[in-house]
């Protein structure tokens, strides 16, 4: 008996040639045909997920993150670029990056976009279907380099953008690794004096007979807590981690995180400026490459990193599309600076918005640069003062019964 083959079902979020989002889904035998069929639509699809079938089988399903290194594919770019400057053909390209690559993962993905050009699916569209290596931006970036016939130019702007972003990101994660390092170093200190010091102290008081100041009180009452609830403690805390996880991953959990921490004194400013930064030179590149400024928008949106900047973006298209300019749009929405706006307005009224952003971009670089350092400077006053509260407690907690113990045998 014969039975009807069904094809897998994916659903997709493209671009159309006016920049607005398009969402549907397709049939096709694999995720090339389906990203192939998507773009004879004259789509560029950034969204691809095959919808899954019920199944009566039961069985654990894991997720694999397959993710490349930032330098990897800096080192990948570089050498895409120069091969195909050189005028190799397009799979003689990927056989040589394929060969020279030491990232499996990024090595698989290579074999993969091989096999797609081999069978007629455009650059980008091979890309896009590694969306976990190859992000929405590069991809875009990517297809009009095609279109305009101008890739390798559009692949050096991908470069420096790639090894802008990791320096921004490394900029960051620097200074705030030292304060993580010594808040966990304090925390547990904290728990291991009052586990292990506190209750040899205690016994001896205790013992002694003497009435016990504050601090020692609240000592022993801390560890007594800890030893008899330790189980509720980890329990309520993991419940707590797990719950914020889950709501974490969704859009209004991702939406109240990131704006709590753009207001956030200090770091908040900091975020904002890096994504001005980031704003500027995205925006920038992709106009200098002939991206729409529709699709821009939808780019910038996703990729920009911030969820409540990226609502803000979502409004700047929707105003865009009512026929408004950008810098008149921004001027509307939050977290945008004014140097921002003034320079987006002298750009489209000159007519030389890529150079104006350029210039937002270096600028809000050194800006973050200075904001990191300024951290960096209040942090350490902060963790000073931690260090001498959790040193100063148990100082007290400690010494003062000591000191009464002493005046008694002194008596």
């Amino acid at each position: 008996m014969t039975g009807k083959i069904i094809m897998p079902n994916y659903s997709y979020q493209a671009i159309d040639a006016r920049g607005a989002v398009v969402r549907g889904d397709i049939e096709a035998n694999s995720s090339d045909e389906a990203a192939g069929m998507i773009a004879d639509r004259g789509y560029v699809p950034y969204e691809l997920k095959e919808k899954k079938a019920k199944t009566s089988e039961s069985g654990l399903a894991f997720k694999i993150n397959r993710s490349v290194k930032l330098t990897d594919l800096i080192i990948f770019t570089k050498q895409f670029r120069s091969l195909f400057k050189a005028g190799v053909p397009l799979v003689k390209t990927f056989q040589v990056l394929e060969a020279q690559t030491e990232s499996q993962v990024l090595k698989d993905a290579i074999i993969s976009i091989s096999n797609n050009i081999r069978e007629g699916t455009s650059l980008s569209v091979a890309m896009g279907n590694h969306h976990k290596i190859f992000s929405p931006l590069y991809c875009s970036m990517v297809r009009a380099g095609e279109i305009s016939g101008t890739l390798p130019e559009t692949l050096e702007r991908l470069i420096y953008m790639i090894e802008h972003e990791g320096k921004i990101k490394a900029d960051i994660k620097s200074a705030l690794q030292y304060p993580m390092i010594v808040t966990i170093a304090l925390t547990s200190a904290f728990f291991l004096l009052l586990t292990v010091v506190v209750p040899k102290f205690a016994a001896t008081f205790s013992r002694a007979g003497i009435d016990l100041p504050v601090p020692t009180k609240i000592a022993i009452m801390l560890h007594h807590f800890i030893s008899n609830y330790w189980f509720l403690i980890f329990g309520f805390g993991f419940a707590i981690i797990f719950a914020l996880r889950i709501w974490l991953k969704t859009e209004n959990g991702k939406y109240i995180k990131d704006s709590i921490i753009l207001r956030i004194p200090v770091i908040g400013p900091l975020f904002i400026k890096a994504a001005m930064s980031r704003f500027a030179s995205i925006f920038g590149i992709l106009q200098a490459s002939g991206v729409p400024v529709m699709s821009a928008m939808k780019i910038l949106s996703g990729v920009i990193g911030n969820s409540a900047i990226s609502r803000e973006f979502d409004r700047v298209r929707e105003h865009m599309r009512e026929g408004q300019g950008i810098a008149v749009t921004l001027e509307s929405a939050k977290y945008f600076t004014p140097m921002v706006i003034n320079m987006v307005a002298i750009g489209e009224e000159t007519g030389n918005i890529e150079e104006m952003l350029h210039e937002v971009s270096i600028h809000y670089d050194e800006e973050v640069s200075y904001a990191v350092n300024g951290l960096s400077e209040i942090i350490g006053p902060v963790l000073v003062v931690g260090l001498a509260a959790v040193v100063g407690f148990f100082a007290l907690a400690i010494f003062l019964p000591m000191w009464d113990m002493t005046k008694m045998v002194n008596n």
